[in-house]
């Protein structure tokens, strides 16, 4: 069996899983079943010092080609439990549970003392390290905290400065997506001394409207508002955020990768990618605790299978793959590739191509048998996937890779040699 402890920023645990700051980390309860059930990790639902009041309804779901929850919208606050409440859970989980990580999430208003007193207050109860939570886009955003923070570099810098003054565990900053460009925000941590930053918070969205009341989806008493917005559906726009940071060279800080993570599967491409760790919300919400059970024994299973002998080992190992456009290969091509066997002959790569993409399959008709078969011409196809993506039968096509001796040529070379031509003209 490989080994799955990690260790965050000087923050240790027995595997790579932690539970996000969320509704599944809001009491000790849930902690400690959590704990119990396999997770390494858990990020204590955000603390403040001053109560907040949540309301009724709060959730909303996205169900897309019969999968429940493909996205999930919140507009529930940080915990609504007294803050010393919650200081006594966490001590006594921390107590019962010492080999286990266990960060807590802060949020309080812009101000020096009250994040000295609430930093003290949080590590005096056992806290492994510190979540400062400038992510939140809905409800704290208006009080001035949250990704009101996180949506400005400076803020964040300052807020930082000011924790690590009396900070004495590891300090992690959750960045907010909602933003043009993250690796600003994660700059801007670096600068303020963050020892490691999490990614992505939820995303701003209105899940939907009812087309017969008209209202929100969810509602309070005929009124909605902007949520959080997270689940398997982010997982896109969570990786390519982790990517960008993990290969910024102004950023160079561990990462907890954060969004839309629901399987070992997804927690090794965030792996891959640069996030040391891994947190999850949405899934634990769907399935419950134990869906941890299957992803150390996935991530276990793959580990063994690659030869790896620490998940440590895989932190990191696609970054280098990632680039900007300009740096891919213009000469590299793949074509489509039609396995007769498996195809089903539904014609929807022909539909797929012919309306909205190239125009490069032909629907060949044999008259004598009446039967159709889909034929692709390999000089007019471009590669662009879109007829494998659409086939509803795995392996009934292929991309192939064509013209494989072509020298390699990316678009910033191909404007160095029209440039050198150009000048040679004038």
């Amino acid at each position: 069996m490989a080994d799955l402890n990690i260790n965050l920023a000087g923050i240790s645990s027995p595997n790579p899983f932690w539970l996000a700051s969320a509704p599944p980390t809001n009491s000790a309860y849930q902690v400690m079943r959590a704990f119990e059930a396999g997770w390494g990790g858990v990020v204590w639902k955000t603390l403040t010092d001053d109560p907040v009041t949540n309301v009724t309804s709060r959730y909303g779901g996205i169900h897309y080609g019969g999968r429940r929850i493909m996205g999930f919208n919140n507009i529930e606050l940080i915990t609504d439990r007294p803050l010393d409440v919650n200081l006594k859970e966490i001590a006594e989980t921390k107590k019962k549970f010492p080999h286990h990580a266990l960060v807590v999430s802060l949020m309080v208003e812009h101000d020096q003392e009250k994040w000295h007193e609430i930093v003290k207050k949080a590590e005096a109860a056992g806290a492994d390290g510190l979540e400062l939570n400038f992510g939140c886009p809905h409800g704290m955003a208006e009080r001035g905290m949250g990704s009101a923070v996180g949506q400005h570099p400076d803020l964040i810098k300052q807020q930082i400065e000011w924790v690590k003054e009396v900070a004495e565990t590891p300090v992690i900053v959750k960045l907010t997506p909602n933003i043009t460009d993250i690796r600003f925000a994660a700059r801007a941590a670096k600068d303020g001394g963050a020892d490691a930053v999490s990614m992505i918070n939820t995303i701003n969205s209105l899940m939907g409207v009812d087309i017969h009341s008209w209202l929100p989806i969810p509602h309070v008493d005929g009124k909605g508002t902007h949520g959080g917005y997270c689940g398997p559906a982010v997982k896109p726009i969570a990786l390519n955020m982790v990517a960008e940071c993990a290969r910024d060279p102004k950023v160079n800080l561990p990462i907890s990768g954060i969004g839309g993570i629901a399987s070992w599967q997804d927690a090794v491409e965030f792996i891959l990618m640069g996030a040391a760790g891994v947190q999850v919300c949405t899934a634990a919400m769907h399935h419950g605790f134990r869906i941890v059970e299957d992803m150390i024994d996935g991530l276990n299973y793959y580990l063994d299978e690659k030869g790896i002998s620490s998940v440590m080992d895989l932190v990191g190992k696609a970054v280098h793959t990632y680039t900007d456009w300009g740096n891919l290969n213009l000469n590299y091509k793949i074509v489509a590739r039609i396995n007769e066997d498996n195809c089903i002959n539904c014609n929807k790569c022909y539909i797929a191509c012919e309306d909205t993409s190239h125009q490069s399959i032909d629907l060949l008709k044999d008259y004598k048998t009446g039967k159709e078969t889909v034929v692709v011409r390999e000089d007019d196809c471009v590669g662009c996937n879109l007829c494998s993506i659409v086939c509803p039968v795995e392996g009934a096509i292929d991309m192939v890779e064509v013209n494989i001796n072509q020298p390699s040529q990316t678009w910033f070379e191909r404007q160095q040699v029209l440039n050198k031509s150009s000048n040679q003209d004038n």
